[in-house]
């Protein structure tokens, strides 16, 4: 009976010590450790002229009856795309083939409409000349052109490399403001889109061929940054 006891009383003793020994007592948690942040927006933007175009062009064939309408706009639509390719068109595609029922001007059933519409890119410059082109080979429907460049790419990341650059610059007016500095970075974002925004334009096309005229487009980007205050 004496060792039971003996035993009990050690550990009585061990548990006063390991309480003593903590600093906060035996039940207390460490408190978590925060840190002051700002978060910002940054915008940055690029601007470029197009270097590209994307033209459209098809026929519009009628015949009285179905296969007549589709044979002739087939053999004519064989001439376009030959046009385009011939004149600096790459990536030549076909965009859309229809057939329908055509109507008169009472509303009557008067025969079939074939339509074939191809797609082709070029240069800006080309753009102009190559709509004529495909015309003058028996086109008579012309959609377009669509404007891009050949290094968007490229241009949005130089306006994302912007954007970071604002969204730091407003950090350090904050962070100055409220008589801080900045830290690092502890999360960043993007969020912001690509698509180009056109300007009036300010370039001509060559006056021997149908006009095709750019300004610049405005390829912008934005992120959200969040730093650490020091």
């Amino acid at each position: 009976m004496k060792r039971i006891a003996l035993a009990a009383g050690l550990l009585l003793v061990a548990a006063a010590l390991a309480g003593v020994l903590r600093p906060d007592g035996a039940g207390a948690a460490d408190s978590a450790t925060t840190t002051d942040t700002v978060s910002v927006t940054g915008t940055g933007s690029v601007d470029a002229v197009p270097d590209r175009a994307e033209v459209s062009a098809g026929v519009e064939t009628r015949a009285a009856t179905a296969k007549a309408a589709l044979t002739a706009n087939g053999a004519a639509m064989q001439k376009v795309i030959a046009a385009l390719r011939s004149n600096g068109g790459k990536d030549v595609t076909t965009q859309t083939v229809s057939l329908s029922t055509a109507f008169d001007q009472n509303g009557q059933p008067n025969g079939f409409v074939a339509s074939n519409v191809a797609s082709a890119e070029t240069s800006l410059d080309g753009a102009g000349a190559l709509i004529d082109a495909a015309v003058a080979s028996g086109a008579n429907t012309v959609y377009g052109p669509s404007l891009s460049r050949s290094d968007a790419d490229a241009l949005y990341r130089q306006a994302l490399a912007k954007a970071v650059d604002d969204a730091k610059a407003r950090a350090e007016i904050l962070a100055k403001a409220a008589g801080r500095s900045l830290g690092r970075v502890t999360a960043i974002a993007e969020s912001g889109s690509v698509t180009p925004v056109p300007y009036a334009a300010k370039a001509s096309a060559a006056q021997d061929s149908t006009p095709v005229v750019s300004g610049s487009e405005e390829t912008t980007a934005s992120v959200s940054v969040t730093f650490e205050l020091t």
